[in-house]
C-alpha cells in the first residue's frame, strides 16, 4: 500500500466534492448547468497507483421553463444559446435575463449585450412617423330589398341614399379625419357609392358597384378611388376603395370588414418578443413594427464550450465554430418571452452523491492512517 494512492484519492474526491459543491451552490442559477466528475485509474506497470481526474463533463440537457411574467425574461425553447458580446468577446449563454438600457442595448446582469445577426442589439426609441391613408377595404352588405332611389343625391337627406357609414383616415400630418361613404341604390343589382370628409364632398364623381344575381360583388367594380384637397398643410389625400367581399343579399345592411392603412405619429410604449426572435416595437398609435432580431447560435459538441463564469462560456476548438440562424428553425430553439430556464441541477441528486463522495473522501484518509500505523509498527520492531 502506498501513500500516493490514498493521497490521489483524497484529491479526487476533494475535486469531486467542489463539482457537487458547485452544482448544488446553482440550483437556482437561471441557465446553469451542471457539471459531473470523470475518474481514471493510475498504473506503474502492473500496480495500481491511485486514481486521477479525466475530466469534468457540463451537462447541457435543457432545465424547465419558468414562468416569470417579466418581458425582457427571455429562454431558448429547445437547443442553442444566446449570443453576448462581453468586453469585445462573443460569449455564450442559456440564461436570458436582460435589462433595457437607456440607449436601448439589451445587456445581462454583468453588462454583456445581447446580440443579433449584425451585433449588439440595439432598440431605436425614436417615435414613428404619420403615414397617410392611401388604401381603404371595406366589405359591406348592402339589402337587395332596398327600393331605387332616383332623386338627387344630397348628404343632409337620409331619403337620397340606402345606407353609410363611416371610416377614420390620416394626413400626411398624422391628423384624423372622417371619411363617410353613401350607398344608394339606382337600378336592380346596381349600386352607387360616394364618399364625404369632414362633411365635405369629394371631387370624385360617384361610383358604381355592381351585383351579380346570386349576391356577389361584380369583380369589375371592386375597386375605386377618392380624392380630397387638404387646406391645413397636409399633402392632398386619395386613396383607394377596395370593396372585395362586399355582397347584395337580401339582409340588413351592415359593415362587414374595414381596414385603412394610414395612422397617426405616435411613441414607442414597449417591446415584444416573437418566437422566431424578432422583437417588435409597440407604439402609442397602435402599430408595431420589427425593430431587431435575437440570432440563436448552436455547437456541434457544447460539451466542449470552456465555461468562463457568470453563465456563459466561449468556443473553443473542441467544441467548434457557432452555427448561428434564425430561432425555430432546424435545431435552434424558439425563443420565449415571459420565462426563464431553470438551472438542470438536480438538488436531491446532488445531495446523494456528496453523501457518496463523503464516504470516499473517509475511505481514502482511512488507507493513508492504514499505511501511517504500519509505518509506525515497522519502527517499533526495531
Amino acid at each position: 500500500m502506498s501513500f500516493n494512492s490514498g493521497l490521489s484519492g483524497l484529491a479526487a474526491s476533494s475535486k469531486n466534492l467542489d463539482v457537487i459543491g458547485n452544482n448544488i451552490a446553482n440550483a437556482q442559477t437561471s441557465g446553469f448547468k451542471a457539471s459531473t466528475i470523470q475518474f481514471g485509474d493510475v498504473y506503474a506497470s502492473k500496480v495500481g497507483m491511485g486514481v486521477g481526474v479525466s475530466g469534468i463533463l457540463q451537462n447541457f440537457n435543457n432545465g424547465n421553463l419558468e414562468s416569470t411574467g417579466r418581458n425582457l425574461d427571455l429562454a431558448i425553447g429547445g437547443d442553442g444559446f444566446f449570443q453576448f458580446s462581453q468586453e469585445g468577446q462573443t460569449v455564450y449563454s442559456r440564461n436570458g435575463q436582460v435589462t433595457m438600457t437607456p440607449e436601448g442595448f439589451l445587456q445581462n446582469a454583468q453588462g454583456a449585450k445581447l446580440m443579433g445577426p449584425n451585433g449588439p442589439i440595439q432598440i431605436p426609441n425614436a417615435g414613428m412617423l404619420s403615414n397617410a391613408t392611401t388604401k381603404i377595404a371595406s366589405a359591406v352588405n348592402v339589402d337587395s330589398r332596398e327600393t331605387i332611389i332616383a332623386a338627387p343625391f344630397n348628404m343632409a337627406d337620409p331619403d337620397t341614399y340606402n345606407y353609410a357609414n363611416t371610416a377614420n383616415t390620416y394626413d400626411s400630418l398624422g391628423n384624423q379625419h372622417t371619411v363617410t361613404l353613401y350607398y344608394t341604390k339606382t337600378g336592380v343589382n346596381q349600386w352607387s357609392v360616394r364618399a364625404s370628409m369632414d362633411g365635405a364632398m369629394s371631387a370624385s364623381a360617384a361610383q358604381p358597384l355592381d351585383f351579380t344575381s346570386n349576391g356577389s360583388l361584380d369583380p369589375a367594380y371592386a375597386a375605386t378611388n377618392f380624392a380630397f384637397p387638404m387646406t391645413n398643410g397636409a399633402n392632398n389625400m386619395t386613396f383607394s376603395m377596395d370593396f372585395k367581399g362586399s355582397t347584395q343579399f337580401g339582409s340588413d345592411n351592415y359593415q362587414n370588414t374595414l381596414v385603412q392603412d394610414g395612422y397617426t405619429n405616435g411613441q414607442m410604449i414597449g417591446i415584444a418578443f416573437e418566437k422566431d426572435g424578432s422583437i417588435m416595437a409597440n407604439y402609442s398609435n397602435e402599430q408595431k413594427i420589427k425593430v431587431a432580431e435575437i440570432q440563436v447560435a448552436n455547437f456541434l459538441n457544447p460539451e466542449g464550450l470552456k465555461p468562463m463564469g457568470d453563465n456563459v462560456w466561449s468556443a473553443t476548438s473542441a467544441s467548434g465554430q457557432a452555427v448561428t440562424g434564425t430561432a425555430g428553425v432546424g435545431r435552434l430553439g424558439s425563443i420565449e418571452s415571459g420565462v426563464l430556464e431553470a438551472s438542470n441541477s438536480d438538488t436531491s441528486t446532488e445531495l446523494v452523491k456528496l453523501i457518496i463522495a463523503q464516504r470516499n473522501y473517509q475511505a481514502n484518509a482511512q488507507t493513508i492512517k492504514s499505511q501511517d500505523e504500519i509505518l509506525q509498527q515497522a519502527v517499533n520492531l526495531r
